[in-house]
């Protein structure tokens, strides 16, 4: 069994009994997706809401929600998972520092922004933890479809 660790802007998709485990998601958003009958899962890190926004947005798709996404179920459908079976689970889009402008709560963009592209992908959410303003750390396990959030200030929760 190996735990991958899925970085920032980084996505990775595994097979049970492996895990994988993303650290930090501040603002960031943690997308995990599964075929429960294939134990098939993915975990995608992203950074911000919109490749279109970004002048380099084409060179680093793992980085926005609109093009990490779609990343992430084509490589689920190609490790052998049925796009029709796959479900989400998020994770984080924190306000990290206190700010009374939308345009700078990335985090609340970032959550507005999953589930859009996850909508427009007809993926199912089916557990979220998110908003607030703490950060957190994910580990998700594609045997058992469990995404388990740690965060310093508020303790181990499973979904």
């Amino acid at each position: 069994m190996a735990s991958l660790t899925v970085g920032i802007s980084d996505l990775k998709v595994c097979r049970a009994p492996d895990t994988l485990v993303t650290y930090a998601l501040g603002s960031c958003v943690g997308i995990c997706m599964i075929d429960e009958t294939a134990h098939i899962g993915g975990l995608s890190h992203i950074m911000l809401p919109d490749s279109k926004a970004s002048a380099n947005g084409c060179d680093m798709p793992m980085r926005f929600a609109d093009t990490a996404i779609p990343m992430l179920i084509d490589k689920l459908v190609g490790m052998g998972a049925s796009r029709f079976r796959l479900k989400a689970k998020i994770a984080g889009g924190a306000v990290m520092f206190a700010t009374s402008s939308d345009r700078f709560n990335i985090g609340e963009r970032n959550i507005a922004a999953v589930l859009e592209a996850l909508r427009k992908e007809n993926i199912p959410i089916i557990a979220k933890d998110v908003g607030l303003n703490y950060g957190r750390t994910v580990y998700f396990y594609p045997e058992t479809g469990i995404m388990e959030v740690k965060a310093a200030a508020n303790g181990i929760k499973q979904f």
